[in-house]
């Protein structure tokens, strides 16, 4: 009944979606100049993840001949390749037109210009070959390509300048070919020196294409133009013959520099050879190639924005709030046993959680601890107290998730330092990624071990913490507790998974719990009290979570999911998916707690959890799902819910055609910005047993004399 192609949207397209709604935020005047600009850059490194993962791995299924149709919408892989790709292209289209159009032209009425070589004075013009020659010459090194000197591997994602040279011997051909890769070691925008007070950047390329000629002495060079290859990056793991997984990734590392090239950049009116070297060497057909009028690698802008000269276009800065049963010094272990604690970052400090790991690390009475790390941060202080805590000679078990892609260089050393403080490292089960958020703490108190749990949504990141919003929970309810050391043991073990009191484990019975608390909803629903579900995820992708939302919503179930990303569900669809509603929210905060309630008369159930409802998560990733108990904490968590979606600012919502719709304020509506409405400044905030986000006006973040 709920098979038909029309019923969803492809997963790719739908991810471009959601990187288009990404780039409104860019164009959005209501943000702050520099905050526009990170939207600009998230935009590109989102795109160039995408190319070199889901683009990569459709290329690579054309290649061996697979169809790899979607089961879901029924299209090829073939199809969806080149349904992507287009859609690629009108989306790279919109980042130039939002950077020359909006972003420059507001940059330049701040007294930010950027210039090319025809824009220099005569001043500059000397300021950046004295630059040139003793900072930029140096660290160059020009190749030419010849049968001598065949076409090298160009590093993924590297920005080039393809340089065309007049032949000196035109009966072997017109033209010569040579490149210069712009060294990332250097800045990519450069300072030009004025007369006033305004700011003048010129792009590293730029200077260099300046000044070609001192790179091929008594060359004629025809044209340049800048290029950047992007390259499959996805690794290819066989896990079940490596003897060691550890070694095995760092050696798919090594072949991601080199894998097939998925798409070409290049500056618009290229000359035509030039084009065709690359096309024709990197194996490329026409599709491939991006001709882009403006600057290759907007992620520049990551760094450009945050210079001291943009302080005052920025969102305010804001302190997150500390939960009233945590302030003052107060014993953590003792507030948790009072009762369980919910934290929503970054509205809420992630201090406590460093705090719950590095007194679990210092504390005598602590025996033992354990936790799951996905993606953690530069200089972690959760790793040092692990490792302090091993050191001091506790029972430290640790699982670090080696597969964390792109994070797995990094990931790596974490696992080597931590085992030579003496940690017990552990990289999860054969095929599976471990994507649960765990802590575990094992103390001893009044002649019995007492076990402390932290439960997440998200990374143990302090740094994301600070940008992503999350749920977080503190419990010593021995039954969850009971449940984590067995999730643990399983993990670190050849245990079998017992029956567990209050969680719910992926791959193992994870999809089965959500699709039987659907059921539940649809069973005791009826037209006088329909049932309601409530669900706020990052993706929604997965073919039986969504049949199972559409037979809920044929009995008359109310539906309302939050989806950030990728949503392949189509809602509004008549007789299918009538009442159910789909909602996006892009802000500056990335929305990736997940939070489930599933509602019916006076049977209400709240859940967080590691998982979205995509395949994988459910199926190929080790994920938790864990109730929220206390009624206070419930009526927190759907009161967050509800809030967001009342939002009429940074809310979309998802049409039958696919399309997005932004909702906007009526006339005589309040504007209502949930994630403003979460945050209330450190100073005015009275916090009460955990419900300060159930009342209050917003506060909207424009001017930092507000905080």
């Amino acid at each position: 009944m709920f098979g038909r192609p029309e019923y969803y949207i492809n997963r790719e397209l739908s991810w471009l979606s959601f990187n288009q709604r990404v780039l409104e935020e860019a164009l959005d005047g209501a943000n702050p100049l520099s905050e526009r600009l990170k939207f600009l850059a998230i935009t590109s490194s989102n795109l160039d993840e995408f190319f070199m993962v889901r683009i990569a791995g459709l290329k690579e299924a054309i290649k061996n001949g697979n169809h790899l149709i979607d089961n879901k919408t029924q299209m090829t892989a073939s199809e969806q390749w080149h349904a992507a790709l287009a859609q690629s292209f009108e989306f790279m289209e919109n980042q130039m037109s939002a950077w020359n159009d909006i972003l420059v032209p507001l940059l330049k009425q701040t007294g930010i210009s950027f210039v090319t070589a025809h824009d220099l004075t005569l001043e500059q013009k000397a300021y950046l070959a004295d630059l040139f020659t003793k900072m930029v010459y140096p660290v160059l090194t020009p190749m030419a390509v010849d049968a001598s000197r065949p076409f090298p591997l160009l590093s993924n994602c590297s920005l080039n300048l393809a340089v065309l040279i007049e032949s000196e011997h035109p009966e072997k051909g017109p033209y010569l070919f040579a490149f210069v890769q712009v060294p990332s070691v250097l800045p990519r925008v450069i300072e030009c020196p004025t007369s006033t007070g305004d700011k003048t950047f010129i792009f590293l390329e730029e200077v260099i294409r300046m000044h070609l000629k001192d790179l091929f002495l008594g060359k004629k060079i025809v044209s340049t133009s800048c290029f950047r290859m992007t390259r499959n990056a996805d690794l290819a793991l066989n896990e079940d013959a490596a003897e060691d997984l550890l070694e095995e990734i760092q050696k798919e590392l090594n072949k991601r520099k080199t894998g097939d090239v998925v798409r070409i950049e290049v500056e618009r009116d290229m000359h035509p050879f030039l084009r065709q070297v690359l096309e024709d060497w990197e194996e490329v057909n026409n599709e491939e190639v991006f001709e882009l009028n403006g600057p290759l690698d907007l992620t520049f802008l990551f760094r450009f924005s945050s210079q001291k000269e943009f302080q005052l276009y920025r969102f305010p800065d804001f302190s997150p709030a500390l939960p009233l049963d945590l302030r003052g010094g107060t014993d953590i272990f003792e507030a948790i046993r009072k009762r369980d604690i919910l934290l929503y970052h970054p509205y809420d400090s992630f201090e406590p959680v460093v705090r719950f790991v590095r007194l679990a690390a210092q504390d005598q009475n602590v025996l033992a601890i354990k936790q799951t790390l996905y993606r953690v941060g530069g200089d972690s202080p959760i790793v040092a107290a692990l490792a302090e805590a091993a050191e001091k000679g506790k029972q430290v078990t640790v699982l670090v998730e080696l597969r964390a892609r792109f994070d797995e260089e990094k990931n790596i050393v974490w696992a080597k330092k931590l085992e030579k403080a003496g940690c017990h490292v552990i990289y999860g089960l054969v095929g599976l990624k471990t994507h649960s958020k765990m802590a575990l703490v094992v103390r001893h108190e009044d002649n019995l071990l007492r076990r402390y749990v932290h439960l997440g949504t998200g990374n143990y990141n302090e740094n994301t913490a600070k940008l992503y919003s999350d749920f977080g929970l503190f419990t010593n309810n021995e039954k969850i507790a009971e449940d984590v050391s067995s999730i643990f043991n399983q993990l670190s073990g050849y245990s079998d998974l017992p029956k567990l009191n209050h969680l719910k484990i992926a791959p193992w019975d994870l999809e089965e719990a959500f699709l039987s608390e659907i059921e539940e909803v649809v069973s005791l629903s009826t037209p006088r009290q329909p049932g309601r579900i409530i669900a706020k995820m990052n993706s929604l992708t997965d073919k039986h979570m969504i049949q199972a939302l559409y037979r809920a919503s044929c009995h008359g179930v109310k539906i309302d999911l939050i989806v950030r990303g990728i949503c392949c569900l189509r809602p509004g669809v008549t007789g299918i998916s009538e009442n159910i509603r789909v909602h996006s929210i892009i802000g500056r905060f990335l929305e990736h707690g997940r939070a489930f309630y599933f509602q019916n008369g006076r049977r209400s159930k709240v859940f967080l959890s590691s998982a979205d409802w995509m395949t994988r998560n459910l199926e190929s990733r080790v994920e938790t799902l864990f109730p929220v108990l206390q009624p206070r904490l419930k009526r927190l968590v759907i009161n967050i819910l509800e809030t967001q979606l009342r939002d009429n600012v940074k809310r979309r919502e998802l049409l039958p055609d696919g399309t997005y719709q932004r909702i906007v304020p009526g006339p005589d509506e309040e504007p209502i910005d949930s994630q403003n409405r979460q945050y209330r400044p450190a100073a005015a905030l009275k916090r009460h047993s955990g419900l300060r986000h159930l009342a209050g006006r917003d506060v909207t973040l424009t001017r930092p004399d507000q905080i």
